[in-house]
């Protein structure tokens, strides 16, 4: 079977995100889960400057994520030894679950329209 185009990517979306909301998952913007994907599918180590020149957005856009994905346990921020002027963005347990979590519910989605 070719893998799935178009509507049907976005069909697996919709499906995992309205499950997810059902699941009374954390409603993350597309802003702070484009930023957890970077940091959890991309090779460390990640910046405020990395990740925002990554996404082509200001830093204080990538900050203001932050501050929201560090709340809910998602990612951690660590001071860099060497040089205490950088911070580095860090995964979590709790990020990790619910990335995985999510790709459940997409994966889900896909099945249901394979059958």
């Amino acid at each position: 079977m070719p893998p799935p185009r178009g509507p049907e990517i976005l069909n697996f979306w919709h499906d995992a995100l309205v499950q997810s909301i059902r699941d009374q998952a954390p409603d993350l913007t597309s802003r702070q889960m484009a930023i957890l994907l970077s940091v959890y599918m991309t090779t460390p180590p990640h910046t405020v400057r990395g990740l925002a020149r990554e996404l082509n957005v200001a830093k204080p856009v990538v900050t203001r994520a932050l501050d929201a994905l560090s709340k809910l346990g998602y990612l951690k921020r660590v001071k860099d030894e060497e040089d205490r002027r950088n911070i580095f963005v860090q995964r979590t347990v709790a990020g990790a679950v619910y990335l995985r979590d999510f790709a459940d519910l997409v994966d889900e989605a896909a099945e249901s329209y394979a059958a």
